[in-house]
């Protein structure tokens, strides 16, 4: 079994209140042009980022940045330029050595802050690896209060991974939060989970609701069909529901209430990472004892203010604006739909 590399000081070498898992690690390279995309054009950007990257290494970020103990894990080899990267902002890691180089993604970002994100596959897990990985992450799971499973699956990972993942770390003690799409999604919601973090377009992909329907009603200020969905999909795994609605606000579904909050008013930068941000800060108000609307209420502050950044940049505590989110109690909003 390759040997995992580790930046975490043996002094502090103590489970996590939240291991993050980025099965499909990246370096994130974003353009930022100062006039809109044009297909087929030549442009120039006035600035470039590159950032360490994946789901669950922005979650990871953004706790730490926060103060919250935290941990990702990821596969990659040593000398990775992702780890330097990590290196470089003191995130504290675990990986899994692999024999390849983690994948770049691209960000277009226009100066609306509109993205246009070019994700590549990512190295391929062989089913050794794979079997590495996963007896990696139920080791270090082992006292964690949250492991959170993000992003997509790379080549080689059955698309039931997550799910089968879940599944082991019941009756440990650690709360199980899950962010990804398409097949995926659809078979980790076939059991119970703690924490699913979808977008308007994953919770239709999870429930068979119409896309375009929700999209309409989001913006029509209608809550009633996504609470419908929520619902739907809390009642099915057991699961509390963040919805993240992008510049609409966000939900909260569990199973003793529903919530809606509206954003504060913001300058957008780039989208790419903000559903991130909003799943940690759930996670953080969580770990605090935060109860639902509050809960809530800081994962669409920090949503929000990953948005005014640009890139994948994590905000801090002094750029979340919680006064300014409405938080709505919407409890019985399916029924009356």
């Amino acid at each position: 079994m390759p040997t995992p590399h580790v930046s975490v000081p043996a002094e502090t070498d103590l489970p996590p209140e939240i291991l993050t898992v980025t099965a499909n690690p990246s370096l994130d390279r974003t353009l930022e042009l100062t006039s809109p995309l044009v297909h087929g054009a030549v442009q120039r950007a006035s600035a470039v980022r590159a950032e360490p990257g994946g789901k669950g290494i922005n979650v990871a970020r953004v706790a730490s940045a926060a103060g919250v103990d935290t941990r990702a894990l990821f596969p990659a080899r040593a000398d990775d330029p992702l780890l330097a990267a990590l290196d470089a902002v003191a995130l504290p890691y675990l990986t899994l050595a692999i024999d390849g180089e983690v994948r770049s993604n691209v960000t277009i970002a226009d100066p609306d802050g509109t993205t246009t994100k070019v994700n590549a596959p990512g190295f391929v897990l062989d089913d050794a690896i794979a079997a590495e990985l996963t007896e990696l992450v139920l080791r270090n799971a082992r006292g964690a209060r949250w492991v959170a499973l993000c992003g997509s699956l790379p080549p080689g990972l059955p698309h039931t991974w997550y799910r089968t993942v879940v599944d082991a770390l019941q009756g440990s003690g650690c709360r199980v939060a899950v962010d990804t799409s398409g097949a995926p999604l659809a078979a980790a919601v076939t059991g119970p989970v703690d924490l699913l973090k979808p977008n308007e377009q994953e919770l239709a992909e999870a429930t068979g609701a119409d896309p375009a329907q929700l999209a309409a009603a989001s913006a029509q200020g209608d809550h009633a069909r996504i609470v419908t969905a929520a619902t739907e999909l809390a009642q099915r795994t057991g699961a509390a529901i963040l919805a993240t609605l992008g510049a609409t606000g966000g939900l909260l579904v569990t199973g003793t209430g529903a919530w809606f909050a509206t954003p504060p008013p913001i300058v957008p930068r780039s989208t790419v990472g903000a559903g991130d941000a909003a799943l940690t800060g759930y996670l953080i108000a969580e770990c605090r004892g935060a109860d639902e609307p509050e809960r809530l209420r800081t994962a669409v502050a920090y949503g929000s203010a990953a948005t005014a950044l640009a890139g994948t940049q994590p905000p801090y505590p002094d750029q979340i604006d919680l006064d300014n989110v409405t938080v709505t109690d919407l409890t019985g909003a399916a029924s009356a739909g």
